[in-house]
């Protein structure tokens, strides 16, 4: 029988002290970081050095960390034709008598913030034309190469099987939920993580061979409240999107909007169960 790694105490780093984990950071990367601006999430924390850098920090518990290990951002290096910040160097380290590992990164500092506050996005950012074509360049730059790294979105690691269960238990309609094609992916392409108005992607710790259409319908999901961008990012990926394993995959984000945790309030909810409608249709035809 495998034996589960133990699973760490949950911590939101928002409300954490975090003075010790960033002073480690600066004795070992040797830099400043601007503690003003200190951009705090639940389970990273992220901001501009002396170095005119960016260094991001993330706390993950072993339960998350699989097999390939945790070092998604310095792997995305080597990826060719992607828009991406340059990573310089990186540090790691175990959380003394806890499950639970800690990585810094320090990369470059973009010009442009990221295009929405969150994953989704409640107004239209009025892109350019110039930033569509560097996000379709970027993504088909990443789908055509290799790696042996699986895709861990929302730090899970996405398989066969999990796509299976998770379509079965909210859209039982759909039979046959097999993914044909995989191909490398972000996994976590919110409007957080991409930049805007000059186009880059950042937050690359969980990417890996993914579903095709994995990104390409998470970003836009996020867009749903916003119809007219929705519509630009279907227009935009539409052959991601509307091949069979996009449909498949724009269906495993919406289970997380109109599943069994659904949010009365949620402004993706309403617009996500008419997309369920039309792609549970589509997919049974």
């Amino acid at each position: 029988m495998a034996v589960s790694p133990p699973v760490a105490a949950p911590v939101d780093l928002r409300r954490q002290p975090v003075d010790d984990v960033l002073e480690r950071v600066e004795q070992a990367l040797h830099l400043r970081v601007d503690r003003q601006t200190l951009v705090r999430k639940r389970r990273s924390l992220g901001g501009p050095t002396d170095r005119g850098t960016w260094v991001r920090i993330e706390r993950r518990g072993f339960e998350r960390i699989g097999p390939q290990g945790w070092n998604g951002t310095e792997a995305a290096a080597v990826l060719q034709g992607v828009a991406m910040p340059e990573w310089y160097q990186g540090v790691a380290w175990r959380e003394p008598g806890e499950p639970v590992m800690w990585r810094a990164d320090e990369l470059e500092l973009l010009a442009s913030p990221s295009v929405g506050k969150g994953a989704l996005v409640l107004e239209d950012p009025g892109l350019p034309d110039s930033w569509w074509a560097a996000l379709n360049a970027s993504l088909d730059a990443l789908a055509s190469q290799r790696t042996p790294r699986i895709a861990t979105p929302d730090t899970v690691t996405i398989t066969q099987e999990q796509v299976t269960q998770t379509l079965g238990a909210v859209f039982p309609g759909v039979a046959d939920t097999r993914i044909e094609r995989w191909a490398p992916a972000h996994a976590d392409l919110t409007w957080a993580n991409v930049m805007g108005p000059e186009f880059s992607i950042i937050d690359w710790e969980d990417w890996g061979m993914a579903p095709r259409g994995l990104d390409a319908a998470t970003l836009w999901g996020n867009a749903l409240a916003v119809p007219a961008l929705a519509d630009r990012v279907r227009q935009e990926r539409r052959a991601d999107v509307e091949s069979r394993d996009g449909r498949l995959m724009s269906l495993y984000f919406l289970s997380k909007v109109v599943g069994p945790h659904a949010y009365e309030e949620d402004p993706l909810l309403a617009p996500a169960r008419k997309e369920a409608e039309r792609l549970v249709a589509a997919l049974q035809r």
